[in-house]
């Protein structure tokens, strides 16, 4: 029996291999791509199962590769986000993802960015 493909975009290399790893643990076939162009050439020449999909990418962002995938395939997306606002979720959904979930690796990077931020108090 061939194993369930699944295509992970992410521009986070350690995120990207820590899903990758739990992924072919589980006995799935995986590819990471690490921009959106990658991620269109990948859903075309690897024929994923399934996309887990991260909004915010270095050239194309998620929403558009979403966009793009769905002219031309049907395979389930999932996007994966620290974005939690309704809207995001609601754009994604719009535009063809099947689910939109908020990817609790990334909210660690996101506390360490506010920290970062000097408010000037």
């Amino acid at each position: 029996m061939e194993k369930q493909r699944i295509l992970i975009v992410d521009d986070d290399e350690n995120i990207a291999e820590l899903i990758s790893l739990y992924l072919l643990k589980e006995c799935f076939a995986t590819e990471i791509a690490y921009t959106g162009k990658d991620a269109l050439a990948l859903a075309a020449t690897f024929n994923p199962d399934l996309i887990l999909l991260d909004i915010m990418l270095p050239d194309i962002d998620g929403y558009e590769v979403c966009t793009e995938i769905r002219k031309t395939r049907q395979t389930p997306i999932i996007m994966l986000s620290a974005k939690g606002e309704v809207f995001d979720k609601v754009l994604g959904l719009k535009l063809g993802a099947d689910d939109y979930m908020i990817c609790l690796l990334y909210t660690s990077d996101a506390a360490d960015e506010e920290d970062s931020v000097d408010l000037g108090g």
